[in-house]
């Protein structure tokens, strides 16, 4: 399907370029002009901007279904859901379980991908966990945490027909370091938390190959000034990513903009929501562990915040509420970063020539009125919504 989209602005990696038509080919992003050539078919969205579409690579679930429920219909729903939210591609996010509960979700999530998802597309699966340890555990089940394992890793990157892309894990655990070189060699993005470790620790991960940080200050060792840990490792490294959930209670606003202030363009805006996403305030489950949401926020029977019920969209505005930094900047925090810190910036992420045509239609307060994968239209808000 060829076609031009006509819009009042279109936003680019580096500016927000003025009223025009922007060229959709085979699925992909072409040129922009300023004026409509002969005969072409247009979508006209005067009025609107258009947008790259977004990137979750850390969610669990949403609308009332979790990756962990381990059935290819969660995933079809997780996929679903995520387009009126304008998010466009994501990483299915499992969390530490039994090793059957584990491979159930891994092989349920092929299963739904393989039979085609309708809505956001899975750009492979992000296994969060279980080489974990036990002083930041979070919501993770420490019942299950263990030292990395290649021959099991194998064992399931076979189960995901090689689709597994990410892993999160303590560097600090027994056989960590070789394990984060063998999976490093196969571009597989290797990313630190649930940690304990030390500087030291978290550098040699890092020659090692290790490029990200689960949702920095959360589930790691802190900052000090004579002990760096882990997060102060995600500060001061130039070359990882650093996840971060902008929902106002995981990080606090100014922390969160400080973080962005250091590591720039490697910020990497998650959601790491869990089934209580576009759900009401009652009682969840995020894996084995009972979980309340009151006014929006998930937490365990003790209190630790258990993942997110955040929008990645509600993500962009806190962050650009916070740092008054313009829209298309904070954007691509949400879009391109993440597709950058997977290898994908070449393909995903911005409006660029040559791309995947995933874009969402926006107003001026950012509420979405269109989603569009690889230029298809899957979501299309209804007037009177």
């Amino acid at each position: 399907m060829n076609y031009y989209i006509k819009a009042d602005q279109f936003m680019l990696e580096d500016r927000m370029l003025e009223a025009g038509y922007l060229a959709i080919t085979d699925g992909r992003f072409g040129e922009w002009s300023s004026s409509l050539p002969e005969e072409a078919e247009v979508v006209d969205w005067s009025g609107y901007t258009i947008a790259p579409g977004l990137f979750d690579t850390h969610i669990h679930g949403i609308n009332g279904y979790d990756v962990m429920d381990g059935t290819k219909e969660a995933v079809h729903h997780i996929s679903k859901a995520l387009l009126s939210l304008g998010v466009t591609r994501f990483l299915p996010t499992t969390l530490t379980s039994s090793t059957d509960a584990l491979e159930q979700a891994i092989s349920a999530t092929v299963e739904a991908t393989n039979e085609g998802l309708l809505g956001a597309l899975s750009e492979g699966i992000y296994l969060e966990g279980p080489f974990f340890t036990e002083r930041y555990k979070g919501a993770q089940n420490p019942k299950y945490f263990r030292d990395p394992d290649i021959d099991l890793f194998q064992q399931w990157q076979q189960l995901a027909n090689y689709t597994i892309v990410k892993i999160a894990l303590a560097p600090e655990r027994k056989a960590a370091i070789d394990f984060i070189k063998e999976l490093s060699d196969c571009n597989i993005l290797v990313s630190i938390g649930h940690s304990d470790a030390s500087y030291d620790c978290s550098k040699r991960a890092i020659q090692a190959g290790a490029r990200n940080f689960v949702h920095l200050f959360n589930g790691m060792s802190g900052l000090h000034h004579r002990n760096p840990g882990v997060a102060g490792t995600a500060l001061m490294t130039n070359d990882t990513f650093a996840e971060l959930i902008c929902d106002s209670h995981h990080v606090h606003p100014d922390v969160a903009n400080f973080a962005w202030q250091v590591k720039g363009e490697k910020i990497v805006l998650i959601t790491d929501c869990m089934r209580a996403g576009l759900m009401p305030d009652g009682h969840y489950y995020l894996g084995e562990f009972p979980v309340v949401m009151q006014d929006g926020t998930a937490r365990t029977e003790t209190g630790s915040l258990a993942g997110s019920t955040l929008k990645l969209i509600d993500g962009v505005k806190h962050l650009q509420s916070w740092s008054h930094r313009p829209l298309h900047e904070v954007w691509h925090l949400a879009s391109l970063s993440p597709a950058k810190s997977l290898g994908r910036g070449h393909e995903l992420g911005s409006i660029h020539p040559g791309k995947y045509a995933d874009y969402v239609v926006v107003d001026n307060e950012l509420m979405i009125h269109a989603t569009a994968v690889n230029g298809e239209v899957k979501f299309q808000r209804k007037a009177t919504e």
